[in-house]
């Protein structure tokens, strides 16, 4: 090649390399999604549809995700599943929606099946459990179950609950005669003396208001072992493929958890969670003599991670799932720490220890996990 040559070729790639290198600093390393699918394990309820129970239903409620995703094009679609949490799992294997808000059971039932995703923070905590019956029933005790026909809505955070609050009182789950039924049958099926008893969560304060059953136990003042967990979980392709994203969705939770978290607010927390359909006097008895912050914190803290791994047991020997599951690379709170940090909330709420007592100390510990 001749030395001419040469020096054409020369003053040919410098500009091309120069367009090269402008090319690749105008094209984003990952591009934004288009929209952002959050599945949620309950039917909800109001117009737009909602629930309650969460910080997360205070986010839905303000439209504080669309608001924070409004300026980069990004659409926030939210989807309620009626099967609750197999519902969720379900749509995560098919990656219809990204983000999953979904009790401890049905997650790591997801997760035993081989569900890839990442625990990023917790939103409602200690959700109690009531046994309730029609009015005129002569049950007044969980004892009293033996061979009587029990709603349990199985493979839910409340049908694990149920079982070990059937063995504190000596029985097991094949001592009754469960009958697998969701929110609303199960409704049905007590108010027509379907069932004799059924096992649920705040849901059933409304009827029980409505003159149409009564409350014969609950978890409220128990052990906190006896209580359920939920939290916002997210598909770990999408975290990878969208860390900036997964950032701003978790700092949306954490802002919701503080407001959620503060008793100057409590009274228009339950309207806002009302409008899901469940009254603010369902609320107040779901939460009565019970701080916000104790059950709206975000942290994951020895008690949340000593929950699930008491649940990955029971869940394996009452085999509700097939083989042992590690959770300890499951909690990625990377985000939650960014969340904290940004928003000034290092030391707001009290971290618990394994047994749900106070343990001390600054959450950003925990977070740092």
């Amino acid at each position: 090649m001749t030395r001419n040559v040469l020096a054409r070729l020369r003053r040919w790639a410098a500009p091309l390399g120069a367009l090269a290198l402008m090319a690749a600093a105008a094209w984003p390393a990952q591009a934004a999604p288009e929209t952002i699918r959050i599945g949620v394990a309950t039917a909800g309820g109001g117009d737009p549809v909602t629930w309650g129970g969460s910080p997360g239903g205070v986010a839905r409620v303000n439209n504080w995700l669309e608001e924070e995703f409004k300026a980069s094009g990004v659409k926030v679609e939210w989807l309620f599943f009626k099967g609750a949490g197999p519902a969720v799992n379900e749509a995560l294997s098919n990656k219809q929606i990204d983000f999953a808000y979904q009790g401890d059971l049905p997650s790591i039932v997801g997760r035993s099946n081989g569900l890839k995703t990442k625990l990023l923070v917790v939103s409602g905590a200690r959700n109690n459990l009531y046994l309730v019956t029609p009015t005129k029933s002569e049950i007044r005790s969980i004892k009293d179950l033996k061979d009587r026909t029990v709603s349990i809505f199985r493979g839910t955070n409340g049908h694990l609950v149920a079982i070990n609050v059937l063995a504190a009182n000596g029985l097991a789950e094949r001592d009754i005669k469960g009958v697998n039924l969701d929110t609303g049958s199960a409704q049905a099926a007590l108010v027509s003396n379907g069932v004799d008893a059924a096992f649920g969560g705040y849901e059933w304060f409304k009827v029980r208001d409505q003159g149409l059953a009564k409350v014969v136990y609950s978890t409220q003042g128990q052990d906190p072992a006896f209580t359920r967990q939920a939290s916002l979980l997210v598909r770990s392709d999408f975290e990878q493929a969208n860390p900036a994203e997964v950032q701003r969705v978790v700092d949306v939770f954490v802002r919701a958890a503080r407001w959620s978290s503060d008793e100057k607010n409590r009274d228009e927390l339950f309207r806002i969670w009302a409008r899901s359909g469940t009254p603010v006097a369902s609320w107040a008895a779901e939460f009565d003599q019970q701080q916000l912050a104790v059950r709206n914190s975000p942290l994951v803290d020895d008690f949340i991670i000593g929950r699930y791994k008491a649940v990955v047991a029971d869940a394996l020997k009452l085999k509700l799932i097939r083989r042992e599951v590690s959770v300890d690379d499951w909690f990625d709170t990377r985000y939650l720490k960014n969340a904290l940090k940004k928003q000034g909330l290092e030391n707001y709420w009290t971290v618990y220890d394994a047994k749900g007592n106070p343990k001390g100390g600054p959450a950003a510990s925990v977070a740092a996990r």
